[in-house]
């Protein structure tokens, strides 16, 4: 594989990674990348492939996807390279979303990218807004989140419980403890620069990351370093009837707000 990357050896080497595949890899083309995770998503990633297409997001960057391993065949490489996808990451170690993430993270830091945009691949956000937080990183943001709760955002369809524990618990929580006034914290439409994902007081590609922790511990960590946070107006709609997400309606919350406490409590701090 080749890469342009600046990262010393010694410092490269200490990175916890799953194991991971790349069937499809087109080389780096902008200096931002879009990463989209996914596990059998089925037709929703192909919306939000059709939708990044009408877009035109590859004219601005690059678009990855990493797979947890699906095995619905939504993701078929000549598709995926017909419609502007350059590359495909499969993870083939343990771990969740997050396990994802640093398999992705840690392949943009390698290619060189100044920056990474995060969007689901359930196709709830709108990919129309990548262009601001590209605009975002170029100005120095270092840590995006969108929001469908600010000025110009549109929340449609929220289940009315996940609106209230974002509204009233995760978001007003991270936001005292971080010290940075968050309003939608629980959803992965993000971007990072460079300069968060290589800080060793960020240090985020650890394995302690494999499930839900990594979104709550960066929206916690970030703002304490004092690097430059943004939040910017989305909209995320959920299709009527049944809401497509892999966090069971118990079980999967639970597991967040034991998260959220050791985010806010610092356990996931480097040490």
């Amino acid at each position: 594989m080749n890469t342009s990357s600046s990262i010393p050896a010694e410092v490269r080497a200490t990175w916890q990674v799953p194991t991971f595949e790349v069937p499809l890899w087109l080389s780096r083309q902008h200096a931002w990348c879009v990463v989209i995770p996914v596990i059998n998503e089925g037709a929703r990633i192909k919306n939000l492939l059709a939708k990044m297409v009408a877009f035109d997001t590859a004219a601005i960057a690059d678009i990855i996807i990493v797979d947890g391993g699906s095995t619905d065949g939504s993701l078929e490489l000549r598709a995926l390279q017909k419609i502007g996808v350059r590359g495909l990451l499969v993870k083939t170690g343990p771990g969740q979303l997050s396990a994802q993430l640093r398999c992705a993270y840690a392949f943009a830091m390698d290619q060189g990218y100044r920056g990474v945009i995060t969007i689901d691949g359930n196709d709830k956000d709108d990919p129309g807004a990548i262009p601001e937080f590209v605009k975002a990183l170029e100005s120095g943001v270092d840590f995006s989140q969108a929001s469908r709760f600010i000025t110009g955002g549109i929340a449609e369809n929220t289940p009315k419980l996940r609106d209230i524990a974002i509204r009233w618990m995760h978001a007003p929580i991270l936001s005292l403890f971080s010290g940075f006034t968050w309003t939608d914290t629980t959803q992965g439409f993000r971007g990072y620069s460079r300069q968060l994902l290589l800080s060793p007081e960020v240090a985020p590609f650890r394995n302690v990351f494999s499930g839900y922790e990594l979104l709550a511990y960066l929206s916690y960590r970030v703002p304490r370093l004092g690097l430059r946070c943004l939040e910017l107006p989305t909209s995320r709609i959920y299709p009527p009837g049944q809401v497509p997400t892999k966090i069971s309606s118990f079980r999967g919350n639970l597991e967040i707000l034991k998260v959220l406490i050791a985010a806010c409590m610092g356990l996931y701090n480097p040490r």
